[in-house]
């Protein structure tokens, strides 16, 4: 097996050897594989491809973090012909949310929660995703 080096904030590898004494894990090398499968896991749905999709994504960033705010401006902008809708709201003394509404299909939604998940000093990034057809039949 290939040994990587990867660099993180101390209190997240603290967390992670936490989280792998607690769960029974051999260490956090193993935790590390299971979450690398588990995120390139996530689009591989088949029964995702080749269909329209909604889906809804959430950041909560720190509004002192400047740089976070600018990069969803971009993003929203950049990807415009995916984004139906963006709502900005204050949460807590000192966070912001941001939520995207989504329609487009699993390559292009996949690639936009990729460039958000990858943007530095974001406290959390939740999505769900469903084809737009199933989302009409429970209406009905």
């Amino acid at each position: 097996m290939t040994v990587v080096s990867v660099s993180m904030p101390e209190e997240l590898l603290e967390r992670i050897d936490t989280f792998a004494d607690d769960h029974g894990y051999t260490g956090r090398s193993e935790v590390i594989r299971e979450a690398g499968r588990n995120l390139l896991g996530e689009f591989e749905d088949a029964r995702l491809e080749d269909r329209e999709l909604m889906a809804v994504v959430t950041v909560l960033f720190d509004y002192e973090t400047t740089s976070v705010e600018e990069r969803m401006m971009h993003l929203r902008h950049e990807h415009d012909d995916l984004v139906a809708s963006n709502f900005h709201s204050h949460v807590g003394n000192h966070y912001c949310m941001e939520l995207f509404i989504l329609d487009g299909d699993l390559e292009e939604i996949s690639t936009f929660v990729g460039k958000i998940r990858a943007t530095r000093d974001t406290v959390s990034v939740d999505y769900s995703v469903m084809p737009v057809e199933d989302f009409a039949r429970n209406l009905g």
